[in-house]
């Protein structure tokens, strides 16, 4: 190069956006651009089920369209719709009780309120049915007492619309019971002593006050309880109502039309972002905030007499039909049941579900760690977009998360496999999705916003001159993190581990769309065996995946009821 070309070149525009770039990419630094990578791939399912829509298939989409896709999304909607009606009144109304009243029992309900997300939609679904169904247990009495015969009096079918919106209601409803409950404990004692002055009664305070003040987190609760609803699988497949999760399974597994699943998905997912835009409405059109820095010991109603006893009912009913009767339930169909139909395979079951488990729960805190830790270092809106964007897969059903992944590593894996054997004559197979690969992907861009929220909290509360101090000593932003900011936060992530955990072992839909053949799960297992009509084997996997879910809950409501500041 002359000297001339060389003094272009420099004073050229190419040079000064090739200096800019390369600024920028010092200013963001490491943790960004790794930040920036993982969000990308994150993203990498929900961009392959929105390029489907422009997809031909085979011609499954318009048979789909002229027969049950009127049916799908009817159903859907009826489902939102009773969902998001009954959990706000059980969880806000729960929350209330246990938070500004006393009243027998309420010790108890504070923590066990949030015991029946322990408990699958299709553990649910699974259960009361073997117990309401004719040949089911209160059917029997029922005919046994007043000597009736089946036909001689009325129940209500439990295999129905009403069904499913009453199964996910009782296990969703602690959604809204946790966020409601901090809120709660939050508000200002100010604010309620204010009103009382004005004349409001404990109720209208309620109505006037502290409902209005808790708006965004219930809204918050009632939209992912509605989320899950619209990922659920279990129930609805089990309870023969057709919906789009059921019929982007069956798109995929008994049509083999990857492209009508991809499709479908499509249309899910306009439910989901709708979801999504009413909740943010909702908190854009009545904004509360406190006014003061005074947070004293909330007031305490004491219920007593009938008032007490409506109080206990109003919070033992729930917690006895989502948790307690469901769990009696289980654990006297385990012991009918013939273990040794399964016991040979048991075994391998705990271990696939656990593996899968363990290795999404670390890998998750790992990914969730690093992006929060960018955030923390270079809080600039690349870092916040992209971990806003990681957080997206939460309010994906895993049933559009699983098609979104199969597509691209389908792809991938068939490349991979031809060049392999053009090159080298070696067959290596399906790498990701004959493995546990594709899978725990799948788990990650679900779950992730969960360990990602809960380590941003936590690293949101150590002092940022911890970090200089850190520094000042000579160490670097990696060393701070393990040095530092993790033995701090291990409590969190821990925690963020644990429901992750939790998580994935009650997944359905994605792992049974995703799993490699030949690799059965818990969750697998039980959906299985309900679906032969088997009921009593399948308590026994059920029974499992609720044992493992306690302990988490548990953690989790003693972290609540330490949120109120100043406790």
């Amino acid at each position: 190069m002359t000297d001339s070309t060389q003094r272009d070149f420099a004073s050229s525009p190419a040079r000064s956006k090739l200096g800019q770039l390369i600024r920028i990419s010092r200013e963001q630094g490491p943790f960004t651009w790794l930040t920036l990578v993982i969000a990308s791939l994150l993203t990498i399912p929900v961009i392959s089920v929105v390029a489907s829509v422009f997809s031909s298939g085979t011609g499954t989409w318009q048979h789909l369209v002229e027969t049950v896709l009127p049916g799908y999304a009817l159903n859907t909607t009826l489902l939102i719709f009773g969902v998001g009606i009954c959990v706000p009144v059980i969880g806000t109304t729960t929350a209330w009780l246990v938070t500004m009243c006393r009243f027998p029992g309420w010790r108890v309900f504070e923590w066990a309120l949030i015991l029946p997300l322990a408990v699958p939609g299709y553990v649910m679904a699974y259960t009361y049915t073997d117990f309401l169904q004719p040949s089911g247990a209160l059917q029997q009495w029922i005919r046994d007492t007043w000597d009736l015969s089946f036909r001689e009096y009325w129940f209500p079918e439990v295999r129905s619309l009403g069904g499913a919106v009453t199964m996910l209601s009782l296990v969703l409803y602690p959604y809204v019971y946790m966020l409601a409950r901090a809120a709660f404990l939050e508000q200002s004692i100010c604010a309620l002593e204010v009103s009382r002055t004005l004349g409001c009664t404990p109720r209208s305070s309620f109505m006037r006050v502290a409902l209005p003040l808790a708006r965004p987190s219930i809204a918050a609760g009632t939209a992912l309880a509605l989320m899950e609803t619209l990922a659920d699988f279990g129930t609805v497949s089990f309870f023969g109502v057709p919906t789009f999760t059921t019929g982007i399974v069956r798109a995929w597994i008994d049509f083999g039309d990857r492209i009508a699943a991809g499709q479908l998905s499509s249309v899910l997912l306009v439910f989901v972002f709708a979801i999504l835009l009413i909740e943010r409405a909702n908190r854009g059109i009545a904004q509360y905030h406190h006014t003061t820095n005074r947070y004293q010991n909330l007031p305490r109603y004491d219920l007593t007499g009938a008032r007490g006893f409506f109080a206990f009912m109003a919070c033992g009913l729930p917690l006895t039909l989502g948790f307690l009767l469901p769990c009696v339930l289980l654990v006297l169909m385990a012991i009918e049941s013939d273990i040794g139909l399964i016991a040979p395979r048991f075994l391998d079951l705990v271990f696939n579900s656990f593996t899968l488990a363990a290795v999404t729960a670390i890998i998750a805190v790992a990914v969730a760690l690093v992006m929060a830790y960018a955030v923390r270092l270079k809080p600039t809106s690349l870092s916040k977009i992209a971990a806003r964007i990681a957080s997206m897969g939460y309010a994906v059903p895993g049933t559009v998360i699983a098609v979104g992944v199969l597509i691209p590593f389908a792809r991938l894996d068939n490349a991979v496999d031809a060049w392999m054997e053009a090159t080298f004559g070696i067959s290596t197979g399906l790498i990701l999705t004959g493995s546990i690969a594709a899978l725990v992907f799948a788990y990650l861009v679900r779950f992730m916003a969960i360990s990602l929220n809960t380590v941003e909290a936590s690293l949101g509360k150590i002092r940022p001159t911890m970090d200089d101090a850190a520094r000042t000593l000579g160490q670097s932003a990696f060393g701070t993190l393990c040095r530092v900011h993790m033995p701090l936060m291990w409590g969190s992530l821990l925690t963020a581990g644990l429901v992750v955990f939790v998580d994935v072992m009650k997944e359905l839909p994605a792992t049974l769309v995703m799993r490699p053949f030949n690799f059965d799960t818990l969750a697998i297992q039980a959906h299985n065996l309900a679906s032969d009509e088997r009921l009593t084997e399948a308590s026994i996997p059920s029974l499992s995946i609720v044992i493992v879910s306690i302990p988490p809950l548990i953690l989790l409501t003693r972290a609540i009821a330490r949120s109120r500041p100043g406790s």
